[in-house]
C-alpha cells in the first residue's frame, strides 16, 4: 500500500485525501484545526461551485448539501455611478444558469469531510506544519502534496514570473454571512448571483449559501484602493463592520440596502477581511537531501476572489491529481511526473487564471470592456458571458482574444 501524505484539510487536500482512501492509499492528512474549531470558527471564504465542480463532487460521494444549499439560477450584472450625472440610470443585465450553483460555507463543508476522512480509516495529525515539518513527512512517504499556502511553505514554491502578471493585491476584501435579506417572490434576482460595479468604488457581489445555522446570504466588498469600499484595513468587530457595510449599500448600491437593511449576522464568526495577491508558483518545491513536493490548488495559483473560482480550482485539481496518482500505478512519484501531472491541469486552470486578473485590471482592455458591454443589450452575449464562469475556457475565444472579441462583436451587428 503506498503511502502519501497532504499538508491542508482545505477543499482540494480533504478531496484527494478522501479519493485516495477510497483507492486503497495509506494516507496521511495534517491539518491544524479539529472538525469543530472548523465548524466554530471564522468564516475562511466566499467559495461559490458552479456545475462542473458540483458533479466532481457528486461523483466522488462528497455532495451532502443537494437538498439543503441553496440553488442559485441566474446571474445579474449591474453598473452605476452615482457621482456621474444626477439621476444616473442603473444599467443591469441578468441571465440563467444552464446548471446548478451553490454555496457551502467551508466551515460546515470541511468540518464534515474531515470527520467522514477519520471515519474511513484516515490518518489525520493535527497540528502546525513548517518547512522543517514539511522535509520530515516526505523523507517518510512516497508523495508529499502541499495544499496549503499558509506561513511559511508558500516560499517553499518559487514565484512563477512569466505566469504571475500582479506584485500586489488588486482589491481590498471584506465579506459578511448574513441572515434575513429579503427573498420575496416577486424578487426573483433576490436568488441570483449579483455583482454591482460603481467605478470608481469597486463592485460588492450577492450570493446565497448554506451555513452552520441554516441558508444565509453573503455580502462580499471588492474595494478598489482609494475608493469607498477600501475601508477595512481597521479590520472592525463584525457587528461594526456590518452597519458600515449597510451604510455603503444605501449608497452605492440603495436597492440591494433595501434588500439587506434589517439584515444580521448569522454568528459570530461571519466577517472576514483581507487582500490577496493573485499569483501563480512553481509547482514543485525541492528540500534538502533531494528530495521534492508537489503542490496544488491556490498553493500554486491564487486568486482574488472577484470571479468565484477558488473552490473550483481547487475540486478541479484534486480531481486531477487523483487520476494521475492512480495512473502511476508503482511507479516512483518523481519530479518529471510531478510536473507533468501540474502541466495536465494547467491545460485548465490558465483559462481561469487568465479571466480572473483580466476581470481585476483597472481599466480593462477596451475590447473586454465593449464585449461585457453588449450583454446590457444582447440576451445571447448576456447569458454567454453569465455561464462562462462555470468554465472559463468558453471565454477563449471571444472575450478574452482582441480579434475574436471584434468578430463576435460584428455577428451581433449584422
Amino acid at each position: 500500500m503506498r503511502r502519501i501524505a497532504i499538508v491542508g484539510a482545505g477543499q482540494a487536500g480533504l478531496q484527494l485525501g478522501l479519493g485516495l482512501l477510497g483507492a486503497g492509499y495509506d494516507v496521511t492528512l495534517v491539518a491544524e484545526r479539529r472538525p469543530d474549531e472548523v465548524r466554530g470558527g471564522r468564516v475562511t471564504s466566499t467559495q461559490l461551485m458552479f456545475g462542473p465542480t458540483l458533479a466532481i463532487e457528486r461523483a466522488a460521494g462528497l455532495a451532502f448539501w443537494d437538498d439543503t444549499a441553496p440553488v442559485m439560477p441566474g446571474f445579474e450584472l449591474s453598473n452605476w455611478d452615482p457621482q456621474g450625472e444626477p439621476d444616473a440610470p442603473v444599467r443591469r443585465f441578468t441571465a440563467a444558469f444552464d446548471d446548478e450553483v451553490r454555496s457551502v460555507d467551508q466551515r460546515v463543508k470541511l468540518a464534515a469531510w474531515l470527520e467522514l476522512f477519520e471515519e474511513r480509516g484516515g490518518r489525520v495529525e493535527y497540528r502546525a506544519v513548517g518547512p522543517a515539518e514539511v522535509a520530515a513527512l516526505a523523507a517518510a512517504h512516497e508523495l508529499t502534496v502541499l495544499a496549503t499556502g499558509r506561513g511559511d511553505l508558500s516560499a517553499l514554491f518559487g514565484r512563477d514570473d512569466a505566469r504571475s502578471v500582479f506584485d500586489r493585491p488588486q482589491r481590498s476584501l471584506a465579506c459578511f454571512y448574513v441572515h434575513g435579506g429579503a427573498h420575496e417572490d416577486a424578487d426573483p434576482a433576490a436568488a441570483y448571483v449579483r455583482n454591482t460595479g460603481v467605478p470608481p468604488t469597486g463592485d460588492v457581489i450577492m450570493l446565497r449559501a448554506l451555513t452552520v445555522g441554516g441558508p444565509c446570504d453573503i455580502l462580499l466588498f471588492e474595494g478598489r484602493w482609494g475608493g469607498a469600499y477600501d475601508c477595512w484595513s481597521d479590520r472592525p468587530e463584525p457587528a461594526d463592520g456590518l452597519r458600515r457595510a449597510l451604510g455603503l449599500l444605501r449608497t452605492y448600491a440603495p436597492w440591494e440596502y433595501e434588500r439587506f437593511r434589517t439584515a444580521e449576522l448569522t454568528d459570530p464568526g461571519a466577517a472576514l477581511y483581507g487582500a490577496v495577491t493573485p499569483v501563480v508558483r512553481h509547482p514543485v518545491a525541492r528540500l534538502d537531501g533531494g528530495l521534492c513536493v508537489l503542490g496544488m490548488a491556490d498553493v500554486i495559483a491564487v486568486h482574488d476572489p472577484i470571479t468565484g473560482q477558488g473552490s473550483n480550482n481547487a475540486a478541479r485539481a484534486a480531481s486531477r491529481y487523483l487520476a494521475a496518482i492512480v495512473e502511476r500505478g508503482g511507479r516512483p512519484f518523481d519530479e518529471d511526473w510531478m510536473r507533468e501531472t501540474f502541466a495536465a491541469y494547467w491545460e485548465t486552470a490558465r483559462h481561469t487564471h487568465a479571466f480572473t486578473d483580466m476581470m481585476l485590471r483597472d481599466p480593462q482592455p477596451e475590447h473586454v470592456g465593449r464585449a461585457i458591454g453588449a450583454a446590457f443589450d444582447h440576451a445571447e452575449t448576456a447569458h454567454r458571458f453569465a455561464n462562462g464562469y462555470a468554465d472559463p475556457l468558453t471565454y477563449r475565444d471571444w472575450l478574452m482574444d482582441p480579434a475574436g472579441a471584434e468578430a463576435y462583436l460584428a455577428r451581433l451587428d449584422t
